[in-house]
């Protein structure tokens, strides 16, 4: 099975602080991992270098393409609704105005989404506004996704069904990093990374 994500000798600083430390971390189609480790570990910077959105200062980051990535703060704007969004996020994936509001509307459907109110994202609840965060990684139909505690703000229910998705995009051969504190969630990936609190080589261990 290929590598879909391939993180070598990864490194980050600010300022005086070292983020992160030559972490490696590799991650097969159809691997759903989960990335765990105390506050302050470079969990969230890891996965914004990963996408792209953040340079390290060494190391590379080589992934199959496209990547769909779904940061802890939804990056959404306040005044646009769900389906706008989808428009202006499916155009930079180089969808047509139909297809991105077809599969934005159809992840949105699957996760409870309140489709039928036409309201801005100012006056969404949390967990609805990572609903639509988590549908505009998932637009592009990509081949890894990045994962950085998605499910903040969902119902008990709504929670479940993501575990359920992970199941499917796993068999999909979709290669998946999930940031996550649920421990009790562990049984349901293939393997555990964790970043130490402090700096070092990023390790994994079956699960």
């Amino acid at each position: 099975m290929s590598a879909s994500l391939l993180v070598s000798g990864v490194s980050k600083r600010y300022g005086a602080t070292t983020i992160l430390d030559n972490v490696d971390l590799t991650v097969q189609a159809g691997e759903v991992v989960a990335l765990t480790g105390e506050n302050g570990a470079g969990k969230s910077t890891l996965m914004r270098i990963c996408a792209g959105v953040l340079a390290a200062d060494a190391g590379e980051v080589r992934a199959d393409a496209p990547i769909g990535y779904c940061p802890q703060e939804a990056g959404l704007f306040e005044l646009l609704t769900a389906d706008e969004h989808l428009m202006m996020f499916g155009r930079g994936a180089g969808l047509s105005r139909g297809e991105a509001l077809r599969r934005g509307n159809s992840i949105l459907a699957e996760f409870g989404y309140p489709l039928h109110e036409r309201v801005v994202v100012r006056d969404l609840s949390g967990g609805t506004r990572q609903k639509l965060n988590l549908a505009i990684a998932l637009l592009s139909d990509p081949a890894v996704l990045l994962l950085d505690e998605p499910y903040q703000g969902f119902d008990h229910g709504t929670y479940v069904n993501f575990w359920d998705h992970c199941r499917t995009w796993r068999e999909r051969g979709i290669a998946v990093v999930v940031v996550t504190h649920m421990l009790a969630e562990l049984e349901r990936v293939d393997r555990v990374v964790e970043l130490p609190a402090h700096p070092s080589r990023a390790h994994g261990r079956g699960h």
